[in-house]
């Protein structure tokens, strides 16, 4: 049977544990993953205790509240709180999802909080998206097309319009990416669900006139075809959307264009 070890450097250890505050009535346990690379040192879980009754409802509302209350070191994404930006997208409980979204009322016993698994980390539940987003660039997200541009708007019909439905609500919060073994393993050159699904948004979308350019792009026996149905991406969008769909799509245009 094969083994496998992390390096000595990798290895999280337990933490601190931080006070219970004063006359909480209502705690909750959070273990969190703490990492600095610059200061060197092995990843660490600390333990805080959080009052209900004096945070918002929501995973990243207490996360709000440690940082506000008991430890202002701790460092972590946000923006929005709506579910709309994927800012605060996070591993909860072994499962990638948005902080914003998460209700704590439904997670039973204490919380493990990790950032984004199989990314770099900048700092704690900050994981480096860099290589993500130039993947992003690739697919060249924007309408590209030959006809002049109309004087108002350009215009579609309403069956056209609902074939991006399940496509442009993704927002790039990277929990597919990080939820998928096949990205895992090849992200350096496979391009992964979120892109892909992104990139059959583009090619989907009527009005646009570079399909057989953004074919040609997509046609890498990496970048497209290192997915293998896995279906961890459905799984883990908290939009509820299916990457998987896409890339099946993607696919059977290149298919297509061939017969």
């Amino acid at each position: 049977m094969v083994e496998f070890t992390l390096p000595a450097k990798a290895r999280v250890k337990p933490g601190r544990t931080w006070p219970k505050p004063e006359g909480a009535k209502r705690l909750k346990e959070f273990r969190v993953y703490r990492h600095d690379p610059d200061g060197g040192g092995n990843p660490r879980l600390d333990v805080y205790f959080v009052d209900l009754d004096a945070c918002g409802p929501m995973v990243l509302s207490a996360l709000i509240w440690i940082r506000d209350h008991v430890d202002s070191t701790l460092t972590f994404r946000r923006s929005c709180r709506e579910g709309i930006c994927g800012s605060c997208s996070m591993n909860i409980n072994g499962a990638n999802g948005l902080a914003c979204t998460t209700a704590l009322a439904d997670i039973d016993g204490p919380l493990t909080i990790h950032p984004l698994p199989h990314l770099p980390i900048i700092k704690d539940l900050v994981p480096d998206l860099s290589h993500f987003y130039a993947q992003h660039r690739l697919i060249e997200p924007w309408l590209k097309t030959d006809t002049p541009e109309p004087q108002r708007e350009w215009k579609q019909s309403k069956e056209d319009r609902g074939k991006l439905d399940g496509l442009y609500e993704c927002i790039l919060c990277a929990c597919c990416a990080a939820a998928c073994p096949s990205y895992w393993w090849n992200q350096e050159r496979y391009l992964g669900p979120a892109v892909l699904l992104q990139a059959w948004r583009w090619i989907a979308d009527s009005r646009d006139e570079a399909t057989g350019e953004r074919l040609d792009r997509l046609d890498d026996p990496f970048r497209l075809y290192r997915c293998h149905t896995i279906m961890n991406c459905a799984q883990a969008c908290p939009k509820g959307l299916n990457p998987a769909r896409a890339i099946s799509k993607i696919k059977a245009s290149m298919v297509k264009r061939r017969v």
